[in-house]
């Protein structure tokens, strides 16, 4: 069907539309509803936020439904069973998401009048070792060798390549580098109009002569002609629509790490910039122009990569006493 499509396409012949998604409505419930707006209104969240705490609150929900109650009886113990559940299905760093939110939906209940038991301070979540996101980098050599290892004679192998060394480059997110749209490309100025998906804040980044190259060579020779969406990065087959998660980047990461020979014990979406933070740091950048460029509202969030960038800790290393 996708073969025949893309005939039809080139042929210039009518073809059906695909059926678009359908789009996730407003939550079922009244005090989800709440929840959201209370979120959206009070504490400031973005709407992909949003969505996965209310996705995370209807998991608590399921769980209480199992058990025959409902968020009205709610209860410490209830929460621990849940947040036990949770830890047994998905990894830390998720479980601990959930309590948040959980946490944060408990404050709602007792600020909106719901419940009259303070439940916020009791739940407890996993701890997460500050030095677990040390390993989430990779030494700036093997992030040289992933990018060498991409085959570009292929359109795929263009497109991979480009937006690698995009992330490499920039230490930019999975959802900003598919969130990239041709309108974006100033080539005259020489600057990338971006975007943070969670935020929505815009900001500039220059058009690096190598990144122009490796994007010109893309869009050129590699970006299917006939596609429904101005984005930059789009799938390899029919309809040839626009990447719309982490986990098709995460995919793109982990098939060149392999041929690279690159074994690592994270590979995720952000590996590379946690990799590209770890480079800055080392080449003398500052902590507060590298906050500013990674998008953190709290400068203290860079210190996670300050204990990986190595080279620059060897140069302020005092000499060990006799």
């Amino acid at each position: 069907m996708r073969s025949l499509r893309r005939v039809h396409e080139i042929m210039a012949m009518p073809v059906p539309a695909w059926q678009p998604i359908e789009r996730r409505g407003p939550p079922a419930t009244a005090v989800l509803r709440h929840f959201a707006a209370h979120l959206r209104q009070h504490v400031g969240n973005p709407e992909v936020t949003i969505r996965k705490k209310l996705d995370h609150v209807g998991k608590l929900f399921e769980h209480l439904r199992r058990s025959g109650k409902s968020w009205r009886r709610l209860s410490l113990p209830e929460i621990d069973a849940f947040l036990i559940d949770c830890a047994s299905h998905f990894a830390r760093s998720t479980t601990a998401d959930i309590a948040s939110t959980v946490r944060s939906f408990a404050r709602f209940l007792l600020a909106s009048g719901r419940i009259r038991t303070d439940l916020a301070d009791g739940v407890i979540s996993p701890v997460q070792p500050k030095l677990e996101r040390t390993r989430r980098a990779l030494p700036w050599e093997d992030v040289q060798r992933l990018l060498r290892a991409v085959d570009t004679s292929t359109a795929r192998g263009l497109r991979d390549h480009a937006m690698l060394l995009m992330m490499s480059t920039y230490g930019l997110g999975a959802g900003e580098v598919i969130g990239l749209q041709l309108q974006d490309i100033d080539w005259n100025a020489g600057t990338l109009q971006m975007s943070r998906p969670k935020t929505g804040v815009n900001f500039v980044l220059p058009l690096l002569p190598p990144v122009a190259k490796v994007l010109a060579r893309y869009l050129r020779h590699g970006r299917p002609s006939h596609t429904p969406t101005r984005h930059v990065f789009v799938q390899m087959k029919v309809p040839f629509g626009a990447l719309t998660a982490s986990s098709a980047v995460r995919h793109v990461l982990i098939k060149h790490a392999k041929v690279a020979g690159i074994q690592a014990p994270y590979l995720g979406s952000h590996v590379l910039r946690h990799s590209n933070a770890a480079r800055q740091l080392d080449v003398g950048t500052k902590v507060r122009v590298l906050s500013d460029l990674l998008g953190h509202r709290d400068p203290e969030s860079v210190s996670a990569y300050i204990r990986i960038a190595t080279q620059s800790l060897r140069e302020v290393s005092l000499p060990v006493p006799r």
